[in-house]
């Protein structure tokens, strides 16, 4: 039998001690639920001592809540006077007992223009798929809403008054979210996957109130799998990479970037499926895949420099669209290509190759488009969040 000479045990045994076991992951906060607030046209909703009860369905559950409000596009304070939250049911209506939201151990808050604000954690046991109902009472005028446009989902408004403890008949209901864009949850394992995009993310021309975006599809799967994870959309209808259009489509991907994907608690999964906008809107002259894959490879650095796994997913055909191009069309095959083939990212899914008509692959199946050629409709969306795959999220 050899012996190691005493100097090389010392070593290893030296070794041995300067790497410790990882650390225990420790309990914390994920996105369970997102939406993007985007800037206000001119003479944008506003509210005036009413109640807004809003419904969202949770991606993941947990021991605890807490609330995402924002006025980042307020020009001036905004007043919350009140504020609970309750288990829903089908019907939008509270199925359990209506629980205070607080800031500070106070019932009331004022949010400074321009900023967001975290609520103060809410006990509540909630399961991955529950539905919450969110009630918030703003006593003075709000001045155009920081909303999300495109939330798929119904809202409800109140006649005057706080009605944050009480059932109402809404005198009017919108498909907005109005001053909360994300609920976190309390977890034992905190890790969020952020869908970024743009409207096909958004869900556009999916069936209202019935969460059957494909991240929604995800979640579905995840949680069926046993293996649910937090999932925070922070898609925006219309949005691009590159540039910005209109106030409602909100700022670029690239300046975004940082409030939408970074400042998402614990966020360990980037899945991008954006620039579709960028080609189309072009028209004929859209920028070249060179800047767009400039773009993309400056959200994927960003996303690493925070330990995040990134996946890219390949833009969906599009002929028929009423911004459809040839040229555009040779833009989006050499992205493709590019999301398909570089090792700078972690993987990739793909979008195209599920939802694209064999016979006409530059064409969506008939029975997945929307009749818009550009969105998928319940059925498209549902092969999208099925292409998936889960061990991504392992």
């Amino acid at each position: 039998m050899k012996h190691l000479p005493g100097a090389l045990v010392a070593l290893a045994f030296a070794a041995c001690a300067t790497h410790p076991d990882p650390a225990p992951v420790q309990p914390g906060w994920a996105g369970a639920w997102g939406a993007s607030p985007t800037i206000p046209p001119s003479g944008g909703r506003a509210f005036d001592n009413q109640t807004v009860r809003q419904v969202v369905q949770l991606s993941q559950g947990g021991g605890g809540v807490r609330i995402r409000f924002t006025n980042e596009y307020g020009t001036a304070p905004l007043e919350i006077g009140a504020a609970t939250i309750a288990l829903a049911g089908p019907d939008d209506k509270a199925t359990g007992a209506l629980a205070p939201i607080t800031f500070g151990g106070n019932r009331s808050v004022t949010i400074p223009a321009g900023a967001p604000l975290l609520s103060d954690p809410v006990r509540l046991d909630v399961k991955a798929l529950q539905s919450l109902s969110v009630s918030i009472y703003l006593p003075k005028p709000t001045g155009p809403c920081t909303c999300h446009f495109a939330a798929i989902a119904t809202s409800h408004v109140s006649g005057p008054g706080d009605f944050t403890n009480a059932d109402f008949t809404a005198k009017e209901t919108f498909i907005n979210r109005a001053f909360i864009s994300g609920i976190e949850v309390e977890s034992d394992r905190p890790a969020t996957i952020v869908a970024f995009g743009d409207s096909i993310t958004d869900g556009t021309a999916s069936t209202a109130d019935t969460n059957r975006r494909w991240p929604d599809v995800l979640a579905g799967r995840l949680a069926a799998a046993a293996t649910p994870r937090a999932i925070s959309n922070q898609a925006i209808a219309g949005n691009r990479v590159l540039s910005q259009g209109a106030a409602i489509f909100g700022e670029s991907a690239l300046a975004r970037f940082d409030r939408d994907v970074l400042a998402v608690p614990n966020a360990k999964w980037l899945v991008v499926l954006e620039g579709i906008n960028d080609i189309g809107l072009g028209g004929a002259s859209p920028p070249s895949a060179e800047q767009l894959i400039g773009g993309y490879r400056q959200l994927a650095e960003r996303a690493k420099a925070h330990g995040m796994k990134v996946y890219f997913a390949t833009l969906l055909p599009y002929e028929g669209a009423r911004y459809f191009h040839e040229n555009g069309e040779a833009v989006r095959r050499q992205v493709n290509a590019w999301i398909r083939t570089t090792p700078e990212i972690d993987g990739f899914i793909d979008f195209d190759a599920a939802t694209r008509d064999p016979a006409s692959p530059h064409k969506m199946r008939v029975e997945l488009q929307s009749g818009d050629w550009l969105h998928p409709n319940d059925a498209g969306y549902k092969v999208m969040g099925e292409a998936v795959d889960l061990a991504l999220f392992r």
